[in-house]
């Protein structure tokens, strides 16, 4: 594909890395009404942790419950239809962690509401509310065109893909990643490589299986197309 005068005018994409510095509230849960308790005074921050920044740790390997609220009501309280609801709530659907977090507390107070006599979870079994402090790196690696973000993005650190496809969506007030925003300023050319990525659904994949399917949205054909 042939440089554009007018390239020289596109700021480059500056390549972000981020790592996690995790930090223990002291708070823990045992039964679903102390987790109820919990989720109402802990900080936002908490709630993003627990959303969001779990895909950083290694540890999190069970990609059908896609936070760690629904994850510890399947192992630890053995309740699969609890785990259930709070699997499918999507944090980006709310105004903001406030909202997320009256609809969360609508979710366990229902359940709570079908279950009397919830049994507690196994001792050594807790929930430990956790927040999370991100250390943002600039890599000082620049991308010039969407070629040279296509070559990148499959030698980008996990913690990269976190910054700019994870966490720009919630960072970003379109809502959407970092990618797509800084191909948009290429114009239609590049519209179905921004469709392919939208379509990229990181709840279901680790991060480096989500860099995978990112680098798929800059094929060759995908490509070829952009340059007509």
């Amino acid at each position: 594909m042939t440089p554009d005068p007018s390239d020289q005018a596109r700021a480059p994409f500056k390549v972000m890395d981020c790592a996690l510095t995790i930090i223990s509230l002291g708070r823990s849960a045992q039964t679903l009404r102390e987790l109820r308790d919990h989720i109402s005074v802990v900080p936002t921050q908490c709630l993003s942790h627990h959303f969001y920044d779990s895909l950083l740790r290694p540890s999190f390997d069970d990609r059908e419950y896609r936070n760690d609220f629904a994850l510890w009501a399947r192992r630890q309280l053995g309740d699969r239809r609890l785990a259930e609801r709070l699997a499918v709530i999507e944090p980006i659907d709310f105004a903001d962690l406030e909202d997320l977090r009256a609809h969360l507390l609508d979710v366990v107070e229902d359940r709570l509401a079908e279950v009397v006599d919830a049994p507690p979870g196994a001792p050594g079994r807790e929930f430990h509310f956790l927040r999370s402090q991100y250390v943002i790196i600039d890599t000082g690696l620049r991308a010039a065109t969407p070629s040279d973000l296509a070559a990148h993005i499959p030698r980008a650190t996990p913690g990269s893909i976190f910054f700019h496809f994870v966490d720009a969506r919630r960072r970003t007030p379109e809502r959407t990643d970092d990618y797509s925003l800084w191909l948009k300023d290429w114009g239609e050319a590049y519209d179905e490589v921004r469709r392919r990525l939208a379509a990229v659904d990181f709840h279901l994949w680790s991060l480096t299986e989500t860099r995978e399917r990112i680098a798929r949205c800059f094929t060759d054909d995908a490509s070829a197309e952009a340059g007509r």
